[in-house]
């Protein structure tokens, strides 16, 4: 029997905050307890499980986070997992006017049994990519599945490349000259733990083994690096097929979203 106590015991203490090397053109500023992160196209916010504080101590921490990236004209986002402390912190949130997005099933993975040779469809190739027109057709293609823009996807890549490009591992599956899945992985050193991130196919490739193979391509890599857990925030679409290839379920998260009036 998997240990999911473990499990969970192991994200809070080694995923709560990013390490290695910041992404180029961003900053990690400390507020208290938390984290800032700057620079990117929205603000983001990294807490502890445990905040350590309450009450209107709480509600000033959350309001300097909205009004500092309110007046850089951007909105931020604050990431909360279901077992964070103090458990009112959402309501505080809501607020303070950030808005909950629907919630991810965070699932971790052994690398070591995950890996396996990809299998791919039929005149569907896996790549590596890392120079800026593949970034770039990510980028599009991710806003073409999403139906939203993403077009920030591409600098985000950009900049986790030029600050370590040892840190970040980025696939493409292609048929012909078109991309069909596209998928990530963040390393995180010092820790057990690689972030697989990204993954997105089109429509009309799916369920065909596109998803499940980029996670067998990137568990293989994790595990020659001597990486021993894989992390997902997982979609609805994409827990099933994660919890089949042996994830397991130790929380949720939520991303609770404040936006620049306009």
């Amino acid at each position: 029997m998997v240990d999911t106590t473990a499990l969970l015991a192991a994200y809070d203490a080694q995923m709560r905050m990013p390490t290695g090397e910041v992404p180029a053109g961003m900053s990690y500023e400390y507020d208290g307890p938390l984290l800032r992160i700057v620079g990117a196209h929205v603000g983001r916010i990294r807490p502890p499980r445990d905040l350590g504080v309450t009450g209107a101590g709480l509600d000033r921490l959350i309001a300097r986070q909205r009004d500092f990236f309110q007046a850089r004209g951007q909105g931020v986002e604050w990431k909360v997992r279901a077992h964070d402390r103090p458990a009112d912190l959402p309501e505080r949130l809501e607020s303070a006017g950030f808005v909950p997005e629907e919630p991810s099933t965070v699932l971790l993975g052994f690398a070591a049994e995950a890996a396996a040779e990809p299998v791919l469809p039929d005149g569907v190739v896996l790549r590596q990519v890392s120079e800026a027109e593949d970034l770039r057709r990510i980028a599009d293609h991710q806003t073409e599945v999403w139906g939203y823009d993403c077009s920030w996807v591409a600098g985000d890549l950009t900049a986790r490349v030029a600050a370590d490009p040892g840190q970040i591992t980025i696939l493409v599956a292609e048929a012909g000259d078109r991309l069909v899945c596209t998928a990530f992985t963040v390393y995180n050193p010092g820790t057990e733990f690689v972030a697989l991130l990204g993954g997105t196919t089109l429509p009309q490739w799916r369920g065909r083994g596109l998803y499940r193979a980029m996670i067998s391509a990137r568990a293989r890599e994790a595990a020659a690096r001597g990486f021993r857990l894989l992390h997902v925030d997982a979609s609805p679409d994409s827990a099933p097929i994660l919890r089949r290839c042996g994830f397991h379920e130790i929380t949720t998260s939520t991303h609770y979203r404040w936006t620049p009036p306009e």
